[in-house]
């Protein structure tokens, strides 16, 4: 079995969307930018995704209809099918259609989200109106950077679970809110979406002892891997944690959490050599600015510290992730000047998906 794709490559620990460097183009431009280049390979600078009211207003109403405790993921779902009941047409399947979708959907799901905080924005930079969603607390120019480009490095990862799982929603003609709905599904795994939950929770614990040694104790004595490190398909370093770190040195507030975080790949290297993956780099982005720790009433979602749970940020870029992957999958990949994709060649083997790795 093999699965042909022209939307990513990776390969000695790089990755590329549709030929050019995905670290390059989430470091140079906005989500909405690489998401359109993932979409068409035309850049469109300046680009931004709108919501319709009509949508929005349904999408809003099922949401604040779920009990308080409802998860990331919960929310998310029901936004989703919410927003699908309020288009009517939806079941066209043409490229410009599903494309539509995309770029309504995304937008509608963070307005969706109940604020973090008293203010909810609604305009401007998607990763500007995320972030009243996730963090209480007022952004910098550099905690707002370090959200958007981790919304563009995650925008796809080849066949993720949740990719795999969007493109048989997809191959069956299901429409786009039903191949997104099919992603989030996959999501909620503990092998998948959640697995970052397990690298925040680890991070947490590190911040709260000073010392990284007692906790990776406690998991290895547990009978857990360490979460955080290695990853399948990077054999040296995951570039998507090398270049949120990078920005997150950019932040003042972060160094606590970059200290723990470094702590915690040099305590583990004294036996296993392994690099910080992708989902060490988030939970310091999520820890660093305010995400965890939302206001305690029914206007935020997020469990404040539960052991194991999603963190906010990560269940929501990985549905905005899943929209991208629909709105890739359903006009079949198709620009001509783009890399072959996934290996080492023209197909991807089963074999080498791997699913359930950290992707």
């Amino acid at each position: 079995m093999s699965v042909r794709t022209r939307i990513t490559l990776i390969e000695s620990d790089r990755y590329y969307f549709r030929g050019v460097d995905a670290v390059d183009l989430a470091t140079r431009h906005s989500y909405e930018e690489v998401a359109e280049w993932l979409w068409t390979g035309r850049m469109r600078p300046g680009s931004t995704f709108t919501a319709p009211a009509a949508s929005v207003a349904v999408a809003r109403r099922a949401v604040d209809a779920l009990p308080g405790h409802g998860a990331p993921t919960d929310l998310l779902r029901v936004a989703t099918i919410a927003a699908a009941t309020a288009d009517p047409l939806r079941f066209d399947l043409s490229e410009e259609a599903v494309l539509g979708t995309a770029r309504t959907l995304i937008p509608t799901l963070v307005a969706a989200l109940p604020p973090a905080g008293h203010d909810r924005l609604d305009e401007g930079p998607l990763a500007h109106r995320l972030w009243t969603r996730l963090s209480g607390w007022e952004a910098d120019e550099a905690s707002l950077r370090a959200l958007d480009a981790a919304l563009a490095l995650l925008v796809d990862h080849d066949l993720a679970a949740s990719t795999l799982a969007v493109r048989v929603a997809a191959s069956a003609r299901a429409h786009a809110y039903a191949a997104v709905s099919a992603g989030l599904g996959v999501i909620e795994g503990p092998l998948h979406g959640a697995a970052s939950g397990h690298a925040h929770r680890l991070l947490l614990d590190v911040l709260d002892q000073g010392d990284a040694a007692p906790v990776i104790a406690d998991e290895l004595r547990a009978g857990r891997r360490v979460p955080g490190l290695g990853h399948r398909l990077y054999p040296g370093e995951d570039p998507r944690a090398r270049a949120l770190f990078t920005l997150l040195e950019r932040i003042p507030r972060a160094e606590p959490a970059l200290l723990a975080a470094r702590d915690i790949v040099e305590t583990t290297a004294r036996h296993a050599p392994l690099h910080a993956n992708v989902d060490l780099a988030l939970a310091v982005l999520t820890a660093s600015c305010g995400m965890p720790r939302p206001p305690a009433r029914r206007s935020s979602p997020w469990p404040v510290r539960r052991a194991g749970s999603h963190t906010p940020w990560r269940s929501t870029a990985n549905a905005l992730c899943a929209c991208a992957r629909a709105g890739s999958t359903q006009v079949q990949d198709r620009p001509s000047h783009c890399r072959s994709s996934a290996g080492r060649g023209p197909a991807v083997a089963a074999s080498q998906l791997r699913l359930g790795s950290p992707l």
